[in-house]
């Protein structure tokens, strides 16, 4: 596992498996921000360690319903999980189907344990200029969290999973996916993390761009 602290508030842990996992944790003023679980709640201890007495009140974030990135949900005791509200729906319909086909995949304990606040199109807190937002493209539940202090976005799986394969994988209409391309294209954003691969600058989007031609 290695820590990348890549700003002052923003660090990512990657976990090496037969893919790379990164979960993202952000420091807020008011809240501390994880983005994602992992395979289970192995994924967690090193979170919760380098957090070490950090009292502030934890936030959950789901990117989407994908077993790989919900897995970890079931670490923490009475958690808030913000997810979108398809997210919710969709990981409460496929959880067995996802553990009996993944369930080589765990780390540590794994427990079912749904989002308890959804949203449709935007979630912000102002305290922290954190803000959630819809967008579908690598599967049809798919949100991106923007630090707006530090212009870091997180998008989940939205970028693929290695350099050579950048394109992700689109579970919903390709011209969906192009729509939140272009969305991304207009924010103000330097840094960009993904669920699997490395951090890139902004050019990422016109690779994305090209290789969707």
């Amino acid at each position: 596992m290695e820590i990348n602290k890549i700003s002052n508030r923003n660090i990512v842990f990657t976990f090496s498996y037969d893919f790379n996992q990164n979960i993202h944790l952000i420091l807020g003023t008011r809240y501390n921000y994880i983005i994602d679980t992992g395979l289970g709640h192995k994924c967690m201890e090193p979170i919760l360690e380098y957090l070490g007495t950090e009292r502030k009140p934890m936030i959950i974030i789901n990117t989407h319903h994908h077993w790989d990135h919900i897995w970890g949900n079931g670490s923490f005791q009475n958690p808030i999980i913000i997810s979108h509200r398809l997210c919710r729906d969709l990981i409460n319909d496929k959880w067995d189907e996802m553990l009996d086909r993944y369930g080589k995949y765990c780390d540590g304990i794994v427990e079912k344990c749904l989002p308890t606040l959804v949203f449709e199109n935007e979630l912000y807190f102002p305290e922290d200029k954190v803000r959630l937002f819809y967008t579908p493209g690598h599967t049809i539940d798919s949100i991106s969290v923007l630090d707006e202090e530090e212009k870091v976005i997180n998008v989940g799986d939205n970028i693929g999973d290695s350099i050579e394969e950048i394109l992700p994988s689109i579970y919903s209409k390709k011209e969906v996916f192009k729509d939140t391309i272009l969305k991304y294209k207009e924010l103000d954003a330097k840094t960009w993390i993904s669920g699997h691969n490395v951090v890139f600058g902004k050019e990422v989007l016109d690779k994305i761009i090209y290789e969707l031609k």
